[in-house]
């Protein structure tokens, strides 16, 4: 019997200045239309230089794992936290370097949301597109993965199962500032 070791991908900012190791399978790829994320996404874009974070159909992809799979192994200090309200237990951080957003994160949560785009090869194919009565009006989405008005019983049933996995904890990611 061979053993063979868990699948690793890298996450890293456009310049490469900011990665991150994520080791293990994902909890969830999706994409995402609710209105947090499109007002975030718009805002990002219109940091200097910043690539695209909303598709061209207005939805987010992530992918979501664990944050006890991801650790970040470069440029920690230059990821900067960008919020939609100051009071607000969600942030998305953006590479100061270049202006990429990495990851969303819930951060009373067990897991990071990471933006698709960030991933290497390998990063595992949109599973559900979830939040789609907030898209935009005229947006007619592909029937490739299910559409979700809300988000599906199945993505919110995998969060849960996930943190059981982790023991119920909800650990900090090493490297990325509090």
């Amino acid at each position: 019997m061979s053993m063979t070791s868990p699948k690793t991908l890298t996450a890293s900012c456009r310049c490469g200045e900011v990665a991150f190791d994520v080791v293990g399978p994902s909890i969830v790829s999706a994409a995402c239309y609710c209105e947090s994320c499109q007002e975030a996404g718009r805002r990002i874009e219109q940091l200097a230089g910043a690539p695209p974070v909303l598709g061209a159909d207005g939805g987010t992809a992530f992918v979501l794992h664990r944050k006890d799979r991801i650790r970040c192994v470069r440029g920690g200090e230059r990821l900067r936290a960008h919020r939609l309200k100051p009071e607000s237990t969600t942030r998305r951080m953006v590479a100061s370097c270049c202006n990429s957003a990495m990851f969303l994160d819930f951060t009373k949560g067990h897991w990071l949301s990471l933006y698709r785009d960030r991933l290497s090869d390998g990063a595992p194919p949109l599973e559900m597109r979830v939040m789609t009565a907030d898209r935009r009006e005229g947006v007619a989405l592909s029937r490739d993965v299910p559409n979700y008005a809300t988000h599906s019983g199945q993505f919110m049933w995998k969060l849960p199962c996930a943190w059981a996995a982790m023991g119920f904890r909800a650990p900090k990611v090493e490297g990325v500032p509090a």
